[in-house]
């Protein structure tokens, strides 16, 4: 079950969330816009981005989500959440999110203005990818190690 903490920041400092998101056995991804003035450009990358104003890191990740492909993530769609240091600013967190949509949820998907295309992968083809941003397969791999049961 889901810790619910992510809903209740709003003083606590966070630069901003990612969620892999799930439609099915596969991941929304995105390949970030071929920008040099943007953090990770041409990489794909999961939904997500920056906090606004005093929103909750719930808030924020269910915002850009909305945002970036036009689908409204249910609260109860989010099964795990970590945050994690920011690694461009130490004195905040990221947070980092997993949520589940039933398979047939992309034909939901209207695509925003960040980006120049969206897919869907398995896991292991997105990460296989040259130009991915890696640090979301270890944070899947916290994710995968937080449902296994405790060694005897």
């Amino acid at each position: 079950m889901i810790q619910r903490a992510g809903e209740n920041i709003v003083d606590e400092p966070f630069a901003g969330c990612k969620v892999a998101l799930f439609i099915g056995d596969a991941l929304v991804a995105i390949l970030r816009d071929d920008d040099r003035d943007i953090l990770y450009p041409n990489m794909w990358d999961l939904p997500g981005g920056g906090r606004e104003d005093r929103e909750t890191p719930i808030e924020t990740v269910r915002r850009e989500v909305l945002e970036e492909l036009g689908l409204v993530v249910p609260k109860h769609a989010f099964v795990w959440q970590r945050a994690y240091p920011a690694a461009y600013d130490l004195t905040k967190r990221v947070w980092f999110f997993v949520a589940q949509l039933p398979q047939g949820e992309e034909a939901e998907i209207t695509f925003g203005d960040e980006g120049q295309r969206w897919a869907l992968m398995e896991p292991a083809t997105l990460f296989a990818q040259p130009n991915v941003i890696a640090s979301y397969q270890s944070r899947l791999a916290d994710w995968h190690q937080s449902k296994m049961p405790p060694a005897l």
